[in-house]
């Protein structure tokens, strides 16, 4: 089978298209940490996630994958959201951080770091209740698995 050089540059070129448009789940792939909930409870330590970094973390359970991230913001509250909104969930993008905001993959929109767990709906940080002390976080495996709509 002969290739001509037309059918190398456009097969060459549909390959960066793929990549390009599938960039943010081939480079996420280490992004997020497993967790287990021990008697129906996630339980992860404060110094794992105070340092204003977003931290994100998958749980997996009746074969569904749920995603979400914890930071601490700027105001001391350690915030908890699922890695989707209810805007641009169906694309599988996620947020990222930039400084003190999360940006969504896919729209570009940004959400103050603080306001997470504040104001939801839109494109905002789907929000995901959790409970924390100056040691610990604990969020219900229920209330994480009440998001796999968004996965």
């Amino acid at each position: 089978m002969k290739l001509t050089r037309f059918s190398v540059v456009m097969a060459a070129f549909v390959m960066a298209l793929f990549v390009a448009g599938n960039a943010h789940a081939l480079f996420a792939m280490g992004k997020y940490t497993s967790v287990e909930p021990k008697d129906g409870v996630v339980t992860i330590q404060v110094d794992d996630v105070d340092d204003g970094e977003a931290h994100y973390y998958s749980l997996e359970k009746g074969g569904f994958e749920v995603k979400f991230f914890l930071l601490k913001s700027s105001d001391g509250v350690i915030r908890a959201a699922f890695d989707a909104c209810d805007v641009c969930f169906r694309e599988k993008k996620g947020y990222d951080q930039d400084g003190e905001f999360m940006v969504c993959n896919n729209c570009g929109m940004r959400f103050h770091s603080s306001r997470i767990n504040e104001v939801q709906g839109g494109c905002n940080p789907s929000p995901l209740t959790r409970v924390f002390d100056d040691k610990t976080i604990t969020i219900k495996a229920k209330d994480i698995m009440a998001g796999r709509g968004y996965f």
